[in-house]
């Protein structure tokens, strides 16, 4: 798992979900708790990510790991799906060839699981200056972005000080009737457990960045575990959607976990 060094959610709610037999061993991307309230701090940040990734990615790999999780957002995002394969590339190449998970992907895969979902809204915990990004990255990849909201979080470090009060209301104010699904993104908002109980009260798939990255690391590396307590995806979808001929597969069958995080 690589994370950045500000990040102080990700890595608690991962060691959540993990299962038996499964070890999760983290390098930190060195970065400033730089401000992101104008762009030349938030490009900062981006430089930061890129200049320290390779090092820890190569760091980790020492320890022989099955997979790497990528657990940084905006890297993923800010230039489109065009430059986000790219990067995945380049990911796998720095690490040997391991297999590697983001963002875009993870949540991708996700949204495959329950059907032809193409009306989404996003939870950020950006200021609007990094939401467009975003926005235009699902756009891109042939989502229409319904409503989208923004925590307004002013550095790295600050995302974690999301209140779980302030993300059922971000849920309330991007969720409506023309909504298919609930996608946060940004790997430092602790999302898991709001997502999970979200699920029940508006019976549709709500997903945390954290949940999605660490499901598809699991299924990709052939761990097929049903998870209880963290949601729908890690309960019941058991193995990465398979796409036959251009079409995902459909699930008439959603059944959403009420339960909370083991371990927090």
């Amino acid at each position: 798992m690589i994370i950045p060094s500000t990040n102080t959610s990700c890595q608690p709610e991962m060691d959540a979900l993990r299962v038996p037999g499964v070890t999760n061993h983290v390098a930190r991307m060195f970065i400033h708790d730089d401000s992101m309230e104008e762009k030349p701090g938030f490009d900062h940040v981006m430089h930061s990510i890129r200049s320290s990734t390779e090092p820890a990615i190569r760091a980790v790999v020492t320890c022989a790991p099955d997979h790497l999780v990528i657990a940084v957002s905006p890297e993923s995002y800010w230039e489109g799906p065009e430059s986000h394969g790219r990067i995945l590339k380049s990911m796998r190449s720095i690490g040997g060839g391991l297999p590697v998970t983001m963002s875009p992907d993870a949540i991708k895969a996700a949204l495959d699981c329950y059907g032809d979902v193409r009306r989404i809204a996003v939870i950020t915990p950006y200021l609007p200056l990094g939401d467009d990004p975003v926005s235009r990255f699902f756009t891109d990849s042939g989502y229409e972005v319904v409503n989208i909201t923004g925590l307004g979080c002013t550095s790295p470090a600050q995302i974690a000080h999301v209140s779980e009060a302030r993300l059922r209301q971000a849920v309330r104010e991007v969720d409506g009737p023309d909504v298919q699904a609930i996608v946060q993104v940004g790997t430092n908002v602790a999302m898991a457990r709001v997502a999970t109980a979200a699920e029940a009260w508006l019976d549709k798939p709500v997903l945390s960045n954290n949940v999605a990255l660490y499901w598809h690391a699991l299924r990709q590396g052939g761990v097929h575990d049903s998870i209880t307590g963290f949601g729908s995806l890690l309960e019941r979808h058991l193995h990465l959607p398979e796409r036959t001929n251009g079409t995902t597969p459909t699930n008439p069958h959603l059944t959403y976990s009420t339960t909370g995080i083991a371990g927090r």
